[in-house]
């Protein structure tokens, strides 16, 4: 992803200026920008948060050096730069973030290098603040932090949630300011003395200073190395997120339903936003005089600043794959297990372990339709078949007895395992599940001469396959599920478009070779994971015009 994500202020003596920006560069460090991947002779080994390493070590500059990159650089010059417009120091290098990952390099410097970069920021930075005197805004400072792409489709994809990260940083950066503002206001009032001074050309001074800068409005002098530990996380996060996938054909319908939900959930998150907006906007006014700090302030326990690097790792599954959970399980019950998955019919596990639960639905799930998934992973009291077809449950809650005796639901508990049931040493990561033993019943048994339906005999060949590799296996899920899904779809027109009769609906099962009763079954529940994009379209091309015509 190529994405500038910048700091902007305006100056009230020279007006809109870019304070700090950090860019990705995916080739080599530009002349003068850094001395390579690693650090230089006598310099301290580099810090390493979320996969990044953090550096601000880049070769000196000599004095001759350092006039030349001035000269040269598309930047203002030191002489049309006040305190309050100015970041880094005369002569500092910036700072270098090293992806180890993806070996791209994240940049931190005042300006951007290349003059193209630095004039579209200049015009962002321009656009995003405003000009207004500085008692109209109750004397505040102003501060912008903009995010600029060159593809402007992944840049709304990502507006959600550039948005809400680059809130959390403003918020921590007017909390900070603000502390620094009411300790001063404590000890010296400072709004008549600049009610004095509102006409003179230097306003906000302190100790002769025009301006005062970023640094001393949060008193804190590492800020600028925590706003570029923010903004590297920020856009390795971002491009992250998002990837783009060559779609060879029509999108399948796992796919459609997955954008479904992924919309979903961003409508969901902008109404929460702008709830959050609303509140703050009743919330009380800050007195006059607080300098750029117009939002709530932040809690004292979170520090986006510092702490936002800190990825926590995804703890290891405990189930491996389908093949690994039918080594654990056995031939029999796993059967039995996947037949009830493959139904529709309601999955409960019991265990202490709610890891073991979730990996367990995590491999499970893998069998079905996206849309047909309604997982609670773990519950501290029974929830009803229509909420889930996957439950996690503690080992005392309660099962009603009707769903024990049910045909429609299937328990797994999950029990301390006695010395004579452990695991064979073939299983793998027998070391984690060796102390467990697993109970599979139901209300009505699978009959082990019971075909089932035709996709569990196909998965269990490709299961006991042991030439399969299990990335194998899994291709050859995806392949089952959409031969499947196509089957559910021909069927969805048949019967809920075009209204057939009965007797042409058992001729199409015929033809599909889904005549048997388990698998009308599963189409049918499977019906209920077709995406709403499928069945708009069908709706929506049998009521236009050239539909409703008589066929010839």
């Amino acid at each position: 992803m190529n994405a500038i994500v910048a700091l902007c202020h305006f100056c009230e003596l020279h007006g809109p200026r870019t304070l700090f920006c950090t860019e990705v560069l995916h080739a080599p460090l530009p002349q003068g920008a850094g001395s390579g991947d690693g650090p230089g002779r006598g310099e301290p080994a580099e810090e390493e948060e979320g996969g990044i390493q953090m550096s601000g070590r880049v070769r000196a500059h000599s004095p001759a050096e350092a006039a030349s990159a001035e000269s040269s650089s598309p930047g203002p010059k030191k002489s049309d730069m006040c305190e309050g417009c100015r970041s880094l120091a005369a002569g500092h290098p910036g700072y270098i973030s090293h992806d180890k990952e993806t070996s791209i390099k994240y940049v931190s410097h005042q300006h951007p290098n290349h003059p193209q970069l630095f004039s579209i920021v200049r015009q962002a930075c321009v656009r995003s603040l405003s000009c207004e005197d500085s008692l109209a805004r109750g004397f505040q400072r102003w501060y912008s932090v903009i995010a600029i792409m060159m593809d402007r489709i992944y840049l709304i994809n990502s507006w959600p949630f550039l948005l809400g990260k680059i809130r959390g940083i403003i918020d921590e950066l007017q909390g900070k300011a603000l502390k620094v503002f009411e300790a001063e206001q404590f000890g010296c009032p400072q709004r008549a003395q600049r009610m004095n001074t509102a006409f003179t050309p230097f306003l906000h001074q302190r100790n002769g200073n025009a301006a005062r800068s970023l640094t001393s409005l949060t008193n804190d002098d590492s800020l600028w190395a925590c706003l570029h530990t923010s903004f590297a996380w920020l856009l390795k996060a971002c491009g992250s997120r998002l990837t783009e996938k060559l779609l060879e054909g029509a999108p399948t319908e796992d796919t459609l339903v997955q954008m479904e939900q992924l919309a979903d959930l961003e409508e969901e998150s902008e109404s929460w936003g702008n709830s959050e907006a609303e509140e703050e906007e009743k919330a009380p006014v800050l007195p006059e005089g607080a300098e750029g700090r117009e939002l709530t302030k932040c809690p004292a326990d979170s520090s986006l600043l510092s702490d936002c690097g800190n990825w926590q790792p995804r703890k290891l599954s405990v189930f491996k794959s389908l093949r690994h959970m039918r080594q654990v399980l056995g031939a029999p019950s796993f059967r039995t297990l996947a037949w009830h998955v493959l139904m529709g019919n309601q999955v409960i596990w019991k265990s202490r372990d709610a890891d073991l639960v979730h990996s367990a639905f995590e491999v499970l799930r893998t069998m079905l339709p996206v849309g047909c998934v309604r997982v609670i992973p773990y519950s501290s009291q029974y929830e009803e078949a229509y909420r889930c077809n996957f439950l996690g449950l503690g080992p005392h809650v309660q099962i009603p007895p009707h769903v024990l005796a049910s045909e429609f639901a299937v328990v797994v508990e999950v029990h301390t395992a006695a010395r004579s049931s452990l695991h064979p040493a073939g299983c793998e990561d027998e070391q984690s599940l060796s102390k467990h033993e697993f109970v599979v019943t139901s209300g009505s048994a699978v009959a082990t001469d019971r075909a089932g339906p035709t996709i569990l005999s196909k998965v269990e060949a490709a299961l006991t396959n042991q030439n399969l590799s299990v990335d194998v296996v899994d291709q050859c899920l995806v392949c089952l599920k959409e031969e499947w899904m196509n089957k559910v779809k021909v069927l969805f027109k048949f019967t809920k478009v075009d209204s057939r009769p009965k007797e042409d609906t058992q001729k199409l099962l015929s033809i599909l070779g889904a005549s048997e009763e388990d698998n009308v079954k599963l189409l049918k529940f499977w019906m209920t994971g077709l995406s709403k994009t499928y069945k708009s379209h069908l709706m929506s091309t049998v009521r236009s015009p050239m539909a409703s015509e008589p066929r010839s």
